[in-house]
């Protein structure tokens, strides 16, 4: 890795978080705002449809971001994954190609591409290490939505060698809190969790069946510790290879079905439908580069999920 590298952020600069109404797009916009910067920009996709090249150019051109998190993305769970890939790889494509192309054009200072940990080969060694990308076949539920990430990788890197942009990527693992997606056709595991439990809890209901073996492995990251983490890396990274960011432990998804039902109250019995896919057997994040430049979470699993259960019980439409 290359020498140290501190370029702190102004507080007034002006910042875009493309993406900002979504999971991670939100939490990194309260995270900003609470250390203080004053320049926030961020549209919604009514406003400006980041797939559209010739507006996103414009917005570039007369709005002269100097700092950019793009965590804008078309994201879903294995459902939403296996039943629209065309969708996932053009969305994510050609949003990561406008935006990557037109804060290049423009001149921004510093900018920070968002993946994911699902970049990584299925059956990469664990803990995965950045250099695992591009070394075996992708997880088959969600290889679209992956290619697309790659790409987005790829192009920082490429923007970096031929126009010298300083640019970064970072791989976060699974992500969850407030503002998450609970809708089950579409959601991640641990939101689907929440709803389900909190729906069976009200209804009494005896059972419930959830999807797989419950065997594989995975790691949550609380998504208010990635919003800090976000901030620390325009700050303290810069290096074409991406950066993982995660806690750098894991739980199977029984041990995670388990934990929800606690945190939620629910005392049913656990159902597994074996005929449902797993996906990854594993999905564990090295995160020693990370922590090596001095960064570590700080939210715990329950404490976390916790949080979550409350704030979606305080939402007045949810589900």
């Amino acid at each position: 890795m290359s020498a140290p590298f501190h370029h702190p952020v102004p507080r007034d600069a002006r910042v875009f978080v493309a993406g900002h109404r979504g999971l991670v797009g939100s939490a990194v916009w309260r995270h900003l705002a609470a250390q203080g910067f004053t320049n926030l920009l961020g549209r919604t996709s009514a406003e400006l449809d980041l797939r559209d090249r010739e507006p996103v150019q414009r917005f570039f051109a007369e709005e002269r971001p100097a700092y950019v998190v793009l965590a804008a993305a078309k994201v879903g769970g294995i459902l939403a994954n296996a039943t629209y890939p065309a969708d996932f790889l053009s969305d994510n494509l050609r949003i990561q190609l406008n935006v990557l192309d037109a804060a290049a054009e423009a001149g921004v200072t510093r900018l920070l591409f968002l993946g994911s940990s699902c970049i990584y080969p299925k059956l990469a060694p664990q803990p995965i290490h950045e250099s695992a990308l591009l070394t075996g076949p992708l997880e088959p539920t969600n290889d679209a939505y992956a290619i697309a990430k790659i790409a987005g990788v790829l192009h920082v890197q490429a923007l970096r060698r031929q126009h010298g942009c300083s640019f970064v990527s970072a791989m976060p693992t699974n992500l969850y809190g407030p503002g998450d997606n609970f809708d089950l056709q579409t959601s991640h595991v641990l939101p689907a969790m929440i709803r389900r439990f909190d729906e069976a809890q009200a209804a009494g209901a005896p059972a419930v069946t959830l999807w797989g073996s419950g065997s594989p492995r995975r790691e949550f990251l609380h998504v208010d510790d990635l919003a800090r983490a976000c901030l620390f890396l325009l700050e303290r990274y810069d290096d074409p290879e991406p950066v993982n960011v995660g806690v750098g432990e894991d739980l199977t998804i029984r041990e995670l079905a388990e934990l929800v039902a606690d945190v939620v109250g629910y005392e049913g019995t656990l159902e597994w439908d074996t005929t449902k896919p797993d996906g990854t057997p594993r999905k564990l994040l090295d995160v020693s580069r990370l922590a090596a430049l001095g960064w570590a979470p700080r939210i715990g699993l329950r404490e976390g999920i916790a949080a979550t259960y409350e704030w979606y019980r305080a939402q007045p439409d949810r589900g």
